[in-house]
């Protein structure tokens, strides 16, 4: 790993989200189910690992979840390194989350490469990928970056002089800890920020497991964007009364048709920015571009979580001690719906690696020309 290709720091040391142990064979991660209360980092040491850490969201965003997955290949061809196994540690894997689409692109990447290699050559390869898979997204999400800079300085150009700083509303995580390094949506805000335009962020909570209060917020803080948690219901009222000047989000799977899937209440920011003419962007990788999926609402799978998600919540109590409480009647059921879909009618560009372009398959196609005749 080469220095200058990290940005992101914690207590002045700077982190990628995924990386090698010292050892050379074991992979270390940012714990973030333990954010913003506790830094811890994860050690993973076999495809059981690797699962687990992808199930229970110790990583999570679509790009982090790719990475991890590609690692956990690596991991389980170490202790077997048979084609049969490879297929099966990717239907393992495969299982893990539905929704984030890297998972599935990163393992048909690993089986397409690896599979037709001697077994003695499958270890090394497999790390050699997962290391190119990391090195590429902090490569695309610098352009992220870029693209998404463009956008805000143009907006902020048009802002009166005494009106203060430029406003953005973000919903979910989409910093670097959903990715390897620098973000997708908040990649663009980082970028503004080191350029010295005023900025201040609202972040949406984000329920149930509120990575925007947890994640995003923490990020920020640690990088010293000026910013304000808002509970997920307030964004529509700041939009009414003209304290948004930008909507900006990741998303974990985006249709060939421009619609996108992020996390659950992406939708409801949407249909408040049309109504209230706020720009309504999204920030995305190429990899998170679904080009099999023709009608994102009606062809993703909605991921279904489990309802203690919804019945609990995770915090600090007065002792300084993190604890976990029931926040709903006893035997009162919850629904637990991760993600929903934005129509691309309501998106006014999307900001990925190449730059950017209208929510539609023309679009897309205009800065993915070979993909154009193809259906995968």
């Amino acid at each position: 790993m080469r220095c200058y290709d990290l940005y992101m720091k914690v207590n002045d040391k700077a982190y990628r989200s995924i990386w090698l142990n010292e050892d050379g064979w074991s992979v270390d991660i940012i714990d973030q189910t333990r954010l913003p209360h506790e830094f811890i980092i994860k050690t993973l040491q076999n495809l059981e690992d690797a699962a687990e850490a992808i199930a229970v969201m110790r990583v999570r965003g679509a790009p982090l979840i790719g990475a991890t997955a590609a690692y956990g290949v690596a991991l389980a061809l170490r202790q077997n390194p048979t084609a049969t196994h490879l297929v099966e540690t990717c239907e393992t894997l495969l299982a893990t989350r539905p929704t984030a689409v890297n998972l599935r692109w990163a393992l048909a990447k690993a089986q397409r490469l690896l599979s037709g290699l001697p077994r003695e050559q499958r270890v090394e390869k497999a790390y050699v990928m997962a290391a190119d898979i990391c090195n590429e997204d902090v490569a695309i999400n610098q352009a992220i970056g870029r693209h998404g800079l463009d956008v805000i300085r143009r907006l902020w150009q048009k802002k009166p002089d005494d009106s203060g700083a430029f406003q953005i509303l973000t919903h979910c995580n989409a910093g670097w800890l959903a990715t390897v390094d620098w973000g997708t949506a908040l990649a663009v805000i980082y970028k503004a920020h080191n350029e010295g335009i005023p900025l201040h962020v609202w972040v949406d909570e984000t329920r149930p497991r509120n990575q925007g209060a947890a994640l995003t917020a923490w990020e920020l803080a640690a990088h010293g964007v000026p910013h304000d948690v808002v509970v997920d219901n307030v964004g529509g009222h700041l939009m009414q009364h003209a304290q948004v000047d930008m909507c900006i989000t990741g998303t974990d799977r985006t249709a060939r048709n421009g619609d996108v899937c992020n996390k659950i209440g992406t939708y409801l920011k949407a249909l408040a920015a049309k109504d209230n003419g706020v720009p309504f962007y999204v920030a995305l990788p190429g990899p998170t571009i679904d080009w099999q999926t023709k009608d994102g609402l009606n062809e993703i799978p909605i991921e279904i979580r489990d309802s203690t998600e919804v019945t609990h919540v995770a915090g600090k109590n007065t002792a300084g001690e993190v604890d976990r409480v029931q926040i709903t009647p006893d035997g009162v059921s919850a629904c637990n719906f991760a993600f929903d879909v934005t129509p691309a009618r309501l998106v006014t560009g999307l900001i990925t690696e190449r730059g950017i372009c209208e929510a539609s398959e023309a679009g897309l196609l205009d800065l993915y020309p070979e993909r154009k005749g193809q259906t995968a």
